[in-house]
């Protein structure tokens, strides 16, 4: 036991000395990576079932043509020309995405629509609010102090800097955790669960990290959701994945050197997905709408497919061979990935007999970033 307590604290100090060294040579950034990377990122525990509630054994007794049920998908970061729907398609239309332009086709395209917001917090707060985020007070997307610090020293081009780091002001900040979407919003999943649905979120809900802005919290019964904002798709070396990374921008080096792969079910433990994290949420998407088949139900389905960190897996990957710059065939297979996986929820909906008793929403909530390096995501629209 001695000799383990001596090796962990020489691993200690020598990551200390490293640190220091970075520092001391004008690696402000990279001592604050190191930091994060080793004195921040947590293991979780392994991966285990979720059992969802199951609902009742024979369809409730009421008239399903009035209380249908509803799932809501919303994408991180997808852009207008991601999907094939208007001709085009990312990798100039190498990637097909039948399944997400079959939702246009077969049913209402909303082409007049705009996100709320250009950040996702702000943009998913007013999806569940149906407020402008400045009515809500929920305008900015909140992020760690650290993270913030680093963006304030970061120079991406010449004189441009993000002010967003104030010394002067730390102490008023409120801690990240708690900042998170006040419980006095009537939402989207309180109206549901009020009208007698059983509502659901799955995914991605980055309005507030501590239990009492969760999304339980705001009117959902049952929440598989990610510890942060975003999650790593897959663990950075697992032999599944292909990577892509950008070291220029600050927001891709945190998000590695945190390499937050974490998800929990209500209040419960934090553990790990079991595979790569798009087919993840599919897969209990599909197990938590075969548990709900007999009762209206209202799912928040929220991917973090594609935001950053670029991750696809080997096989979707493989498949794109024609693609030939790294960064947007990776991009390009986790578009693959995303649609498939819309695919798979359409399917189970029919093999349970619910597709014409189903509203299916898709939407983004806002627009690809532009700090990924690749041109075109958004066309004909701008950044």
């Amino acid at each position: 036991m001695l000799m383990i307590k001596r090796i962990v604290i020489g691993l200690l100090a020598l990551a200390l000395l490293a640190v220091l060294s970075v520092y001391a040579v004008g690696g402000k950034l990279e001592a604050m990576l190191l930091f994060v990377k080793y004195g921040m990122r947590k293991e979780y525990a392994p991966t285990r079932e979720i059992a969802w509630i199951q609902g009742p054994d024979k369809p409730v007794a009421t008239d399903r043509k009035k209380k249908p049920n509803v799932i809501l998908i919303v994408a991180d970061d997808l852009g207008y020309n991601d999907i094939t729907l208007s001709g085009g398609g990312v990798g100039h239309g190498a990637v097909p995405t039948p399944n997400i332009n079959r939702l246009a086709q077969e049913g209402v395209n909303f082409q007049t629509s705009y996100a709320s917001n250009a950040t996702c917090a702000p943009s998913r707060a007013a999806i569940m609010t149906g407020r402008y985020p400045t009515r809500s007070g929920y305008e900015f997307t909140p992020a760690p102090a650290l993270f913030m610090k680093m963006l304030g020293d970061y120079k991406p081009k010449g004189d441009i800097r993000f002010a967003i780091s104030h010394p002067d002001r730390e102490s008023l900040n409120i801690p990240y955790e708690d900042q998170g979407l006040p419980v006095s919003e009537i939402t989207l999943a309180r109206l549901m669960k009020g009208a007698g649905y059983h509502t659901m979120h799955i995914g991605k809900w980055h309005l507030g990290e501590s239990p009492q802005f969760r999304s339980y919290a705001h009117g959902f019964d049952e929440a598989l959701s990610f510890m942060h904002g975003s999650s790593m798709y897959l663990p950075e070396n697992d032999p599944k994945a292909v990577n892509a990374k950008q070291d220029y921008d600050m927001i891709d080096r945190f998000q590695w050197a945190a390499g937050s792969f974490g998800i929990r079910y209500n209040d419960g433990n934090v553990f790990k997905p079991r595979n790569y994290v798009t087919d993840y949420l599919t897969d209990e998407a599909v197990k938590a709408i075969a548990a709900n088949k007999n009762q209206p139900f209202f799912m928040y389905l929220a991917y973090t497919a594609p935001h950053t960190p670029l991750q696809a897996t080997k096989e979707d990957y493989d498949a794109l061979p024609q693609i030939k710059d790294h960064t947007e065939r990776v991009y390009a297979a986790m578009i693959r990935s995303l649609d498939r996986n819309v695919g798979r929820v359409l399917q189970t909906l029919k093999d349970q007999g619910l597709d014409d008793d189903t509203l299916i929403i898709f939407t983004s909530d806002n627009g690809a970033a532009h700090y990924i390096g690749l041109e075109g995501l958004n066309s004909p629209f701008s950044h």
